[in-house]
């Protein structure tokens, strides 16, 4: 009887020394919010394949993330090898809209360390500079064609806040403040981008309304906001506002939006400034004129009658967006009405190519930088994006992965188990800022890499180059779509001219460049 006790005291030490140990390691947050029942996450992933393959599902079969997809993802994060072995599990011949990239027959070589001009962080720089094509005061070229898109803090808590800021100073991109304005938490390095939703949180006055004097406040306060965006819409709820609980408007969230304690943060449906698309860009030119920044607008694509204004008036006036970030309605929210996230707004693939196609037709395509966003965290869709005329693309929650998200859909609860779509206390502690920054860091850098990667197996040097040329769907019936029926607007995306394809190629290897009076740059002849 003596030996039984003593080897039950000794398991029940060992169980403590395993839930001190989790409570005060700072690598996992699941492990150190759910101390030792934690472990059984771990266990179960670790023989996650033989059970799938006998009893639940595929590898492919979960949305809005497959397992391959956030497999991936983690991996490249935590820089482990992010290889699938054996060949691949999909069935290319049966399965309907199968995406193939054509590869060239003379591909480029790709540097691998130790080479001379080898880059570790696989910096791509954006084809077009932001701003220069109307002349704003504070035009730029974005140091990267991958970047961190809107998500506020209210929808992410504190130190997930602080992880994604961290996470894109370490990879050079723009962390995008989403809606909710600037917060203490987007001060650690990383370059921004302000966005103006229908509150004007952090450039609005006491009754709500759109204050000029504040937003220039706001700019000259924080000098890392390097470009303005006016938030229309998003993919996941378009056409509807937001609403934040007083219970949880905390006096952080109170000061970054600009808004009293006690009382719900409500987001219109609609802006106030402005109704219609001349409205609107009287409003781009004169915060534009204003803050010297660039400005541009993120929407989800409904109706088409919006962007054909928009691209004639840009055409036959001199005011005009500096940029545009396409949502498609796949994209993701906290939290929204299951009939607006499943049947409002075009997907991507085909409220892209439409509202570019008026672009083009208008030859002013230039003029704007394209930036698409909607599950684009992966080197094929992201690629197949620039393909079709982006010239960036934004990430979400492919880079709430990247920091801990384990895909539990319960950011609308405020019990996110990551800590990451939280604000309790208790849940934020296990997600590490520091340590989950580099993990951002690492993931937007591997994506670069196999974007890279990609265009070179393509043939080019630069993802802009891309065209739709380059990919073939597969119908699932042994037949691929050609490249003229690819996309709705078939036909109309224009191939980069020699002079173009040659100044990315000098762009890619760091030769200094001339700009051109539409922003791209131009070796001079």
């Amino acid at each position: 009887m003596s030996i039984f006790w003593i080897v039950i005291g000794f398991l029940v030490g060992l169980l403590a020394v395993v839930v001190i140990y989790d409570l005060v390691q700072r690598k996992h947050a699941i492990l150190r919010n759910f101390p030792l029942v934690g472990h059984l996450r771990y266990f179960l992933e670790a023989v996650g394949p033989e059970l799938r393959q006998y009893i639940v599902t595929g590898n492919d079969s979960e949305r809005p993330f497959s397992r391959d997809q956030r497999r991936w993802v983690y991996a490249s994060s935590k820089k482990e090898n992010n290889y699938f072995g054996f060949g691949t599990d999909n069935d290319p011949e049966a399965a309907p809209n199968y995406l193939i990239v054509k590869h060239s027959a003379f591909p480029l070589d790709t540097l691998h360390a130790g080479q001379a001009g080898y880059d570790p962080d696989f910096q791509i720089p954006c084809a077009k500079v932001m701003g220069a094509a109307r002349k704003r005061a504070k035009a730029f070229r974005p140091a990267s064609v991958v970047n961190v898109s809107g998500m506020s803090f209210g929808s992410l808590g504190r130190t997930a806040v602080e992880a994604m800021n961290r996470g894109c100073d370490l990879a050079g991109c723009l962390h995008n403040t989403g809606e909710g304005g600037v917060s203490r938490h987007h001060l650690h390095g990383a370059d921004l981008i302000l966005q103006i939703g229908t509150a004007y949180f952090a450039c609005r006055d006491e009754n709500g309304n759109f204050s000029l004097e504040r937003l220039i406040e706001t700019v000259e306060k924080y000098p890392q906001i390097k470009a303005l965006e006016i938030k229309l819409s998003q993919g996941a709820k378009p056409g509807i506002g937001g609403l934040l609980p007083k219970e949880k408007v905390t006096a952080e969230i109170a000061e970054a939006r600009g808004v009293p304690m006690g009382e719900d943060c409500i987001s219109p449906a609609s802006h106030s400034e402005f109704s219609d698309v001349d409205g609107l860009l009287d409003f781009v030119e004169k915060i534009a004129d204003v803050t010297g920044l660039p400005v541009g607008i993120k929407s989800a694509v409904g109706e088409l009658e919006f962007w054909q204004e928009l691209a004639r008036l840009m055409a036959e006036t001199q005011r005009g967006v500096d940029f545009i970030c396409i949502d498609g309605g796949e994209g993701g929210t906290g939290a929204g009405p299951l009939a607006y996230t499943d049947h409002v707004a075009l997907p991507f693939k085909l409220g892209f190519p439409r509202v570019y196609g008026e672009f083009v037709r208008r030859g002013i395509q230039d003029q704007v930088i394209f930036v698409g966003s909607a599950k684009l965290g992966f080197s094929v869709p992201a690629l197949l994006a620039f393909g079709m005329g982006c010239d960036m693309v934004n990430v979400a929650r492919e880079a709430m992965l990247s920091i801990g998200c384990i895909q539990a859909q319960r950011c609308h609860s405020g019990h996110c188990p990551a800590g990451v779509a939280t604000h309790n206390r208790w849940l934020m502690r296990g997600l590490d800022p520091s340590l989950k920054s580099v993990r951002l860091g690492n993931y937007v850098a591997t994506l670069r890499q196999e974007v890279l990667k990609l265009s070179h197996t393509c043939g080019v040097h630069h993802p802009s180059l891309i065209t739709p040329d380059h990919f073939e769907i597969l119908d699932g019936n042994l037949t691929g779509i050609s490249s003229e029926t690819l996309f709705p607007e078939g036909g109309i995306l224009p191939r980069p001219s020699g002079e173009e394809d040659r100044a990315l190629t000098q762009l890619m290897k760091n030769i200094p460049l001339a700009v051109n009076k539409t922003g791209m740059k131009i070796i001079p002849d």
